[in-house]
């Protein structure tokens, strides 16, 4: 009896007073036993570590209780991505990884064992920097080799990663080193370290800036070290192979893993941490179930890297998956969004594709242009093998009885063969669409050549998806069904979107309100965005709630179903922006199609298929300005915008006044995020003497139009 006595001396002294604590002494003391107890004490510290851990966190080094299920997707094993990668070197070590090609020149590749040695010499080098488990860098850059070393190098020290956009300005970077409390901050090139020599005196953190894709200028004066990438990757050469390893074995699934800054539609981006296991459970799931329809993702699959990888998708797609996987990445040139994407698909002809809308509209201008010149014979069999298209399409919408029509195999062999050739495709088996709304127009397009354009919807709060499609639960007009594991419902009154499961983010790094505020006390994330399940479990998006217009008489109207209306009834209309708040009635602005710099920066020059539908009009208008000032591209617009009102669920949702402005949206007019999202404060706040003007004329020939309320 003296030893439990002591036994439960030792326990009182050691442990927090509890209730659970009273119970498990007792039960040791009467069964007068030491085992028992020590029994008794092990499951009393099992659960008093269950209870302790949080399910949500505002500090980067609070590890997060995993909201596991008992059954289901939800009760897969927890990993770390650094056991991932592990587990990959060993089963995929001398396949490629990673696809570069330097200055024009020819694809070289790393191996993933290549690719794992860097990045544990990128890691060795933060550890003989100093920087201790938790401590933060952050990158900024074109995507490439370098990114996504230093990014894995990062995690594999115990480090937490952050990306920045490569359009970001000084004030821009220095918010995010200075919130994250960056120690190392790696640069591509000279253009983009310059934006941290010109702030490192005001970063009390930083330890050292790490250059690529360039030398360290001799001229450069900084007031922290300065290294290019390759001599980054000696520093850590003392480290020895087990301090490595104990950074590496430290790190749990619930710990933070990266920080995702949101692109900022409306002030400072707020910073997601997402752990460990968000990021390999929720590329687990996706993965599962594109690979029960057939979907390549192995060392046999690949696809290319070009959307920043700042961004949650991007890193899902072009670092997680991968290494969950074993796919292989081709690296696009950093002029990929402005030209030479096309040619990057055609040479690494991808297994599987991920854009954004706008990527596809861009594809799709471009093959309606060329389209055009089609005439004859060639173009009735390209017509008719658009419509075998379009009912293939839709036999294999959800619900109805999939198969192929008659003529298909002509056609495909024909026209759809060619078409996916021309573009890349010819191997893809799963083209996605994401970050934004996708307009009906487009995907009916695609569908017409046989190319089903299945949408994901999330946000970096959930570690991407949310709701997807794929083949067999795809329905048009959709998103697709809530991903398997998770729970979503939708708030009654609000229509607010809510869901849970282990996509799930830790939180706001240093926001614990915010944090609560997003994730109630139930666990439910709200997304902020607002829709519908339908009776199949199909979830459709309506609009977010804080881009809601209410107007004077109390309408609740959703801009983007009417801005995409529009879009599709106004082809000539680059951007639309639906205003309203606390109005009287509904007014936009317009933006034309243009051409754009090797910057991309928008031209007063329209582009050809603008050039064209102009001609067809008898227009002679070559520039914003002469369209502006063209009547009759005054009464195609008029027109056009009364069969996109036409379309209104009700005549408060109808466009009554609109202005086409100077310049098309862009980011770097600050009109659109980094990835093409809409910044409608911008706009506003920028174009504001311009829409109150039009607010304020009065009806008659000018660049507004006043629609009647009977349109």
């Amino acid at each position: 009896m003296e030893s439990v006595a002591a036994a439960s001396w030792s326990w009182t002294r050691l442990s927090s007073s509890s209730p659970w604590e009273e119970v498990f002494v007792m039960v040791g003391i009467r069964l007068d036993c030491c085992s028992c107890f020590v029994w008794c004490c092990s499951l009393y510290n099992l659960i008093s570590t269950m209870q302790t851990k949080p399910l949500i966190a505002w500090e980067v080094d609070t590890e997060v209780s995993l909201r596991m299920t008992k059954t289901g997707p939800g009760a897969l094993a927890p990993e770390t991505i650094i056991d991932a990668f592990r587990k990959r070197v060993k089963a995929s070590g001398n396949f490629p990884a990673y696809y570069s090609k330097k200055n024009g020149g020819e694809y070289t590749h790393k191996t993933w064992t290549e690719y794992f040695a860097d990045c544990r010499r990128f890691a060795k080098s933060l550890i003989a920097l100093g920087l201790s488990p938790f401590d933060t860098i952050n990158i900024i850059g074109f995507n490439s080799i370098e990114w996504v070393t230093a990014n894995m190098g990062g995690i594999l020290a115990g480090c937490v990663s952050a990306g920045v956009y490569t359009t970001s300005n000084p004030d821009a970077c220095f918010y995010i080193a200075d919130h994250s409390q960056s120690k190392v901050i790696v640069c591509d090139g000279v253009a983009q370290l310059e934006k941290y020599v010109a702030i490192a005196h005001k970063l009390p953190s930083l330890k050292a800036l790490v250059i690529y894709n360039d030398v360290v200028p001799q001229d450069l004066r900084c007031p922290v070290p300065v290294y290019t990438f390759e001599d980054f990757l000696t520093l850590g050469a003392e480290i020895t192979e087990a301090v490595l390893e104990r950074r590496m074995d430290a790190q749990k699934p619930g710990n933070c893993c990266t920080l995702i800054y949101t692109s900022g539609t409306t002030g400072n981006p707020k910073a997601v941490m997402l752990s460990h296991d968000n990021i390999t459970w929720t590329v687990e799931v996706v993965a599962r179930d594109y690979e029960r329809t057939g979907v390549v993702l192995n060392e046999q699959g690949n696809t290319v890297s070009y959307l920043p990888l700042s961004h949650v998708a991007a890193q899902l797609f072009d670092i997680h998956l991968p290494i969950c996987r074993g796919t292989a990445i081709y690296f696009a040139q950093p002029d990929a969004l402005k030209g030479s994407l096309g040619t990057t698909l055609k040479e690494a002809r991808p297994t599987f594709f991920f854009a954004v809308p706008r990527v596809w509209e861009k594809m799709m201008e471009k093959m309606v242009s060329v389209g055009r010149g089609t005439s004859g014979i060639k173009k009735n069999l390209i017509d008719w093998a658009k419509s075998v298209g379009t009912t293939k399409n839709k036999m294999a919408q959800f619900g109805n009885s999939g198969g192929t029509p008659c003529g298909y195999a002509i056609a495909q062999r024909l026209i759809f063969s060619k078409v996916r050739q021309a573009l890349g495709f010819d191997r893809c088996q799963a083209m996605l669409s994401a970050a934004a709304p996708i307009s009906l127009e487009t995907v009916a397009f695609f569908s017409a050549l046989d190319i089903p354009l299945y949408e994901i919807f999330g946000q970096s709060e959930c570690t991407g998806p949310t709701a997807y499609a794929y083949t067999g639960a795809w329905k048009v007009g959709t998103v697709g069904r809530p991903m398997d594991g998770t729970q979503m419902r939708i708030v009654e009154g609000t229509q607010e979107l809510i869901y849970q499961g282990r996509n799930t983010m830790m939180g706001y790094l240093k926001a614990e309100a915010t944090t609560k505020e997003t994730i109630d006390q139930d666990g439910w994330l709200h997304s902020g965005d607002c829709g519908k399940l339908d009776a199949d479990n199909f979830c459709s998006i309506t609009g977010r709630i804080k881009e809601l217009i209410i107007t004077a008489g109390g309408e609740n109207i959703p801009p983007v179903l009417i801005e995409d209306a529009i879009n599709e009834e106004i082809p000539l209309l680059s951007n639309v922006m639906v205003i309203g708040d606390r109005r009287k009635f509904l007014t936009a602005v317009f933006t034309l199609k243009v051409l754009v710099d090797a910057e991309g920066n928008p031209s007063d020059q329209l582009d050809p298929s603008t050039l064209e539908l102009l001609e067809e009009l008898g227009s002679e208008a070559k520039t914003v300005h002469q369209a502006r000032d063209c009547d009759k591209v005054k009464s195609y617009i008029d027109k056009n915008l009364k069969k996109a009102n036409g379309r209104a669920a009700s005549r408060a949702q109808h466009v009554q006044k609109w202005i086409i402005l100077d310049k098309d949206f862009s980011i770097g007019g600050d009109e659109l995020t980094a990835t093409l999202k809409l910044k409608r404060r911008v706009v506003m706040a920028k174009y504001e003497a311009e829409i109150e003007a039009m607010m304020s004329l009065a009806l008659g020939p000018c660049i507004t139009r006043f629609l009647l309320a009977a349109t």
